[in-house]
Order: C-alpha cells, then structure tokens, then sequence
C-alpha cells in the first residue's frame, strides 16, 4: 500500500466518532477512513502510513450501504459536515452508536472489571433539536461568492450554505439566509484565515426551544466599519415563529479559527436568551456552555439524577458545571452544591439562574478546576464531572480523585476521553459501576454517555 495511492473498499465497522475500517483483499490490510457508513463501498486515497496503520480520505461512495433506508432531507448531503447519517434510520443510528460506546468502554476496563452497559436512550426530537449554531462565512470554492453555513466533509475553508440545515429550526436558517443576502448585496468581504484579511467571521444563533427566543450574534473583525442598523431593521421585519431577544456584533481579531470575543456591541434587545429545562428556568449567554439539546439535555439530566441516588444532606462538587443546569437539578435534593466553571459569564449566568429558580443552596465559583480545588474549604461527599470535549486534564483529575468521595457520576460527550481518563481513575481506587449512552446528536457521529463510578471498599 502506498501514500498517495487510490484504493476502493467495504467499510467492515466505524469505530467511534466516525472512523472506519476498510478492508483491501488486495493489500491485505486495514484502512481508517473516515465520513462512512458500515456497508458502504468507497474510493478513497492513502493519505498517511505511519508504523504499518494506514488512513486515508473518502473520494467517492460506490454503493450505498444496507444500512441507508431513507433519502436525505437536506440539499448539501452528503458534501455538508454538518451530518453523518441522514440516510440512516434513527433506529439504525442508535443501535450503531451503543455498540461504539460499549466496545470502548469494554477496551477501557481493568483485567476482571465488570459493569451494566444500560443501552442508549435516543433524542425525543430527531430534527431541529439543536438550540447552538456557529455558521462560518466563507466560500463553496476558491474565488466563488460568499456563503454562510458549515463546512464540507474533512475542508478547513470550503463553506457551504445551509438553508435547508435540518438540525436546526427553520427561524435560524431564515435568519442565516436574511443575512447571507444582505452581505451578498453589499459585496462585503469575509475573512480569508491564511492573509488574516477580510470582515465577515461566523453568525452565532441561539435559540430556546421551550421558549423561542433568539440570540443573534454576528462576528466579525475590525478590519472594515459597517453600519449594521438596517440588517438589524431587517432582522426585525423577519416573520419568525420565536422571538429576538436580542442582536450582538462580537468583534474577534484572534487570528485562529475560533468564535470569541474581543469586545461585543449590543445592538439590540439584551445579550441573552432564556430556556426552560425541567420546571426551571436558565439564562444563556452568547458564550456560556449549555447543552445544545434541550429536549436531550432533559433525558440527561434525568439519567445523572438517577445515577447520583439519595445525595439528602451531603455536598456535591458539580465541576465544569457551564450555567449550573446540573447544579440545579440536583440542589431542590442535596444538603448543598458548588459549582466550578472556567467561562466567567456562564458562572454569572448560573448564579442568576438559581436565584431565579429560588435555590439558595447552590454556589458558583469562577476558575479553573484545578486551581479552585485547592481554594474550597469544604469537601465533597459526592462529584458529577461533566467536562469538554478532550477530557479531564492530567493535573485536575488527581486532584478530584483525592477527595476519596465514593461515588462519582462522569457525563461525556466523548467516550475516547472518558475512556482515557478511566485509566487513572480505575487505577485510583474507582470502579464503573453502569453506563447509560444519551444521543443528544441525532445525523451526527457524536454521543454522550453518563458513568457511574464507585471507590472500591478496602478488604
């Protein structure tokens, strides 16, 4: 096998996210290739060898799998990166997602460790679930017109325009199509990430789904001056079925790829939204963590209650705690919660959030995890660990587990993380006890799964 070689195959498994394997009968040997469906026959092009494991890049699907029952409800599928398995049924997703997050947590266990894989437990709304959107500005091919939506399937710079983007609702693509021709009309440039050149940056959308109001918030660097008044008019004159709650223009000259903000400008309205989870109330900021499924996030949340069991009276150290929803569904049932988050604002907003939800038992404390630990006098009975993407650091993690609490309940939204973190854990005494996969991503390759760990008792 050779780099640079094109090869077709049938991809045998996907290991998770959204790795899979191919067979070469040719060859004799093993390929990762991502963006696939089980059963489907692809070309693809070797791209790495590296210690005999080669990876290559999809060209072109041959065949359609088995597994792909429906016809897709987007016009951008499958180039758009935004999706996955639109042509898969939900079912068919579901199942394939629980047997990825076993067979790793399966890998992860200590030689003679056991515990109770409880399945998966799907979205109560399959499309239109996403209440988070960062659409990027950009263009579909070098020099063409400026669009605005997501990128294609394994491109850092082509972006493709998303009208018909089913994982969000329809107020959301109205508001980007609203704001693509607005742009398009006045010619304005977008930035190009190699010359660090151009305005126009990402459109940020949030929206509540129980709520329906809409946090609009258009990014952009300072590189040119744009009286946005009249876009805000037409935001304004859109026939939407939610709200805007309010307008933002975020300025970011970062020169890395990312949605932050430099200084923001509220144009209109108030600078957050409210959503509804489970009879409370939360208000969510422009860069606060709050899970992007509301309906989803309420099947979690339930799980991580049902996990955690009687917490009457004890202290419960909720880490990474975003706007403090975790914090507040356990307080009404808990002796008392602290809550430890990195992004100031989600802290201001989840202190907000519990005086309105009237818990006073909840505290919120602005850090990092790993230096707030060592500030805190009171000591845990009980950790929910509900961190990023990439896991616990390697400096936080010893720390948490020295508390000696004896249970912990760990949520990820990605099961490699967990599954590299439980090797520390387990080696510190813990036990998993049970796992429950929540999808709270439905098309896409992602999952989260809830953990139940127990400290081994001495003797």
């Amino acid at each position: 096998m050779k780099k640079g070689q094109i090869y077709e195959g049938v991809i045998e498994s996907v290991d998770f996210p959204d790795k899979g394997n191919v067979y070469v009968a040719d060859e004799k040997q093993y390929v990762v290739v991502k963006n696939g469906i089980p059963g489907q026959k692809i070309r693809f092009m070797v791209q790495k060898i590296k210690h005999g494991s080669a990876r290559g890049r999809l060209l072109e699907v041959m065949e359609r799998s088995s597994l792909e029952t429906r016809e897709p409800v987007c016009s951008q599928f499958p180039a758009c990166g935004g999706c996955m398995y639109q042509t898969m049924s939900y079912e068919a997703q579901l199942e394939m997602k629980a047997g990825q997050v076993k067979r790793i947590l399966d890998r992860a266990l200590v030689p003679g460790g056991c515990y109770e894989f409880e399945g998966i437990q799907g979205s109560p709304e399959e499309f239109g679930y996403r209440n988070k959107m960062e659409f990027s500005f950009g263009d579909s091919y070098k020099d063409g017109p400026l669009s605005l939506g997501l990128h294609k399937k394994g491109s850092t710079y082509d972006v493709l325009t998303v009208s018909d983007c089913r994982l969000v609702h329809r107020d959301m693509t109205i508001i980007l199509d609203c704001v693509l021709q607005y742009f398009q009309e006045l010619g304005t440039s977008y930035y190009k990430k190699l010359q660090h050149e151009g305005y126009l940056r990402h459109l940020l959308l949030r929206r509540g789904n129980a709520t329906g109001e809409m946090l609009i918030n258009l990014v952009t660097t300072t590189q040119e001056e744009h009286d946005l008044q009249p876009l805000v008019q037409r935001f304004l004159g859109l026939e939407l079925e939610g709200r805007i709650a309010g307008i933002l223009h975020i300025f970011n000259d970062s020169l890395s790829d990312v949605v932050r903000s430099d200084r923001t400008e509220l144009l209109y309205g108030q600078d957050y939204f409210t959503e509804k989870l489970l009879d409370m109330e939360f208000k969510v900021t422009p860069f606060s963590f709050f899970q992007p499924n509301s309906c989803g996030a309420e099947v979690l949340y339930r799980t991580v209650r049902e996990y955690i069991g009687d917490i009457r009276d004890m202290t419960v150290f909720d880490l990474f705690s975003g706007t403090g929803t975790i914090a507040q569904v356990l307080a009404p049932v808990a002796g008392q919660v602290i809550g430890v988050e990195i992004v100031e604002e989600a802290v201001e907003a989840a202190r907000e959030n519990a005086a309105k939800n009237g818990l006073d038992n909840c505290r919120f404390i602005a850090g990092d995890v790993f230096k707030v630990l060592d500030e805190i006098r009171e000591k845990p009975d009980v950790i929910v660990l509900d961190p990023p993407r990439d896991g616990i650091h390697s400096k936080a993690l010893p720390k948490i587990l020295d508390y000696g609490v004896d249970r912990i309940v760990y949520i990820s939204c990605k099961v490699t993380s967990l599954a590299r973190d439980l090797e520390m854990i387990q080696g510190r005494g813990y036990e998993l006890v049970k796992c429950r996969a929540v999808d709270q991503f439905c098309q896409t390759v992602h999952t989260e799964c809830v953990c139940l760990l127990s400290r081994k008792q001495e003797g």
